[in-house]
């Protein structure tokens, strides 16, 4: 077994080195990570300059590109043989809901489901950064369960895990993705040279997280495990577009 590993909060984050080290336990592991955080970065990949692939002390591989880079270089690449998974993370702070569409952490695993390999994205909820452990306890689980009764088609799977000890986790729940409220103002503010500077605001609060969801599954702190798919085909407008168009 051989997993690719990536994450968007850089390849010193401490989410990674958990992952790595948890998963080494049953599988050949190659980390190609960013060089830097790039959370939010999603699904791009860097076309107008040259990248550039270095080795980290911690024998880690690391990109001077986005999450998405990374696996592309690496499948495409950069790798000898293709890994057999492709696990992303651990993120440092939830990616339920709409976070899913903005995370490069989803975005890594996204680009190695695109590329026909079973994939994995990994997030502790947590605000404050604490039970890595726990997670990637949870993620070694998933991996030992895909080896032993594989998928039969590439999956996407998108798993949150509450910020508590293992032996505190309640279950895995199957879930959609819940929804949050519209993100809040952008914070304006005004640099010493003068000028205007602006931060993108705080995402939203939960707005769909009933049961079945994402959000509620790890409010009861249970780990979330959701499939994602990449056909943004909005099936049941077709009718009314069919209708609308000349």
């Amino acid at each position: 077994m051989h997993i690719l590993l990536s994450n968007d909060d850089g390849y010193f984050a401490p989410g990674l080195s958990a992952l790595a080290k948890a998963l080494s336990a049953v599988a050949k592991v190659t980390v190609v990570a960013p060089e830097r955080d790039r959370s939010g970065s999603s699904n791009s990949l860097t076309l107008d300059r040259p990248l550039m692939v270095r080795r980290s002390h911690m024998g880690f591989t690391y990109v001077n590109g986005t999450p998405t880079d990374c696996v592309h270089l690496a499948v495409t690449g950069l790798l000898e043989e293709l890994p057999d998974m492709v696990v992303s993370g651990i993120n440092h702070g939830a990616n339920m809901g709409d976070d899913t569409i903005y995370s490069g952490t989803v975005a890594a695993a996204t680009e190695g489901f695109l590329l026909g390999i079973p994939s994995m994205a990994v997030s502790l909820a947590t605000k404050s950064g604490g039970n890595y452990d726990a997670a990637a306890r949870v993620a070694l689980d998933l991996v030992k369960r895909f080896i032993e009764r594989p998928i039969a088609e590439p999956v996407l799977l998108n798993v949150n895990v509450p910020d508590v000890p293992y032996e505190k986790l309640r279950g895995i729940q199957l879930t959609r993705l819940g929804k949050r409220h519209k993100a809040e103002p952008v914070i304006k503010s005004i640099t010493p040279r003068g000028d205007t500077a602006y931060w993108v605001g705080a995402a939203g609060s939960a707005q769909d997280a009933g049961e079945g969801t994402d959000f509620h599954a790890v409010a009861q702190s249970a780990v979330s495990v959701t499939p994602l798919q990449m056909d943004l085909t909005h099936f049941s407008q077709l009718a009314l577009i069919r209708q609308w168009l000349p």
